[in-house]
């Protein structure tokens, strides 16, 4: 018998696990520059690096507590649909995709809309984050997509859609891809009601999802370096056989080429809307500090 193996180590063990060790999320690392940075810090710059302002994916429950007013808002239910339409199954059953991403994210799918003000502006913000299945358009995002823009209609609330996705899901086909023209009518519903549609592009926008709603917006804006467009460069480059520029479907290029409107620093995104709200509203514009209205792109 070894003696160290079979003893002393799972003394140790034993030892070591009545004590809480350090977790292992207290730091993350910038995908931009490398910088560690500390969880605290990172939470209270919205998920930005302090060094080089790498703007990292963030959920829902951030983008609204940072957007409404005292951080208070009212999380819309979502319709429920069909789990498993087509019975698809690939290297897993997609029944089991849809329980592992729902356990990973706390969330029920790919889109999550509340109610609440921006400075005093009654507003319905729908957000589609990355992290549930890519953000994936699929039967639930389409019906949820619908269902708030029916609510906006209602209040009589402008809509702001906070989009990162990679398009269709494929595991519902046809019927993913039916949800395209779905979205573009309640689109066309809300600006027969006259009430602005604001889209912001996060990290990454792409696929059909930025070939239908996400580009039919009254005003568009990106956070810096977001990947925007339909599809890869390396495809595009090898279907057209053209070297294409480097960052050509990044925020700031598809703004310096018209694509977009504004680029606008997480920081600044709460200022920013309140005052494109206030303007297509027609209603008070809420002041606004003059180096952030700068920074955002609202003077001169």
């Amino acid at each position: 018998m070894n003696w160290i193996t079979n003893f002393v180590r799972p003394r140790i063990k034993n030892l070591m696990a009545g004590k809480s060790g350090t977790p292992d999320n207290l730091w993350k690392k910038c995908a931009g520059c490398g910088e560690m940075i500390f969880h605290r810090d990172l939470q209270a710059a919205q998920n930005v690096c302090p060094k080089c302002n790498h703007h990292m994916r963030i959920g829902p429950g951030q983008r609204f507590s940072a957007l409404f007013d005292d951080g208070r808002f009212e999380e819309l239910p979502l319709p429920q649909v069909a789990q498993d339409p087509l019975r698809f199954r690939d290297e897993r059953r997609y029944p089991d995709r849809l329980r592992d991403a729902r356990h990973k994210t706390a969330r029920h799918e790919a889109i999550v809309a509340a109610r609440g003000e921006l400075r005093g502006i009654p507003v319905l913000i729908a957000v589609q984050p990355f992290d549930f299945l890519g953000g994936s358009l699929g039967m639930a995002v389409g019906e949820g997509f619908v269902h708030a823009m029916q609510a906006a209609v209602q209040d009589r609330r402008p809509f702001i859609l906070f989009v990162a996705s990679g398009g269709a899901r494929m595991q519902e086909g046809i019927l993913s891809l039916m949800q395209m023209p779905r979205a573009t009518i309640a689109v066309d519903m809300l600006r027969e009601a006259g009430l602005p549609y604001i889209v912001v592009l996060t990290d990454p926008t792409t696929g059909g999802v930025s070939a239908s709603y996400a580009m039919l917006g009254d005003i568009h804006i990106a956070e810096p370096g977001a990947l925007i467009g339909f599809t890869g460069q390396r495809v595009i480059e090898q279907t057209i056989r053209e070297r294409l520029p480097d960052g050509f479907q990044r925020a700031e290029y598809l703004r310096d080429h018209g694509m977009i409107d504004q680029v606008v620093h997480r920081h600044h995104m709460r200022e920013t809307l309140s005052r494109l709200l206030g303007l297509l509203m027609k209603s008070p514009i809420a002041r606004v500090n003059p180096q952030v209205a700068n920074a955002a792109g609202l003077t001169g």
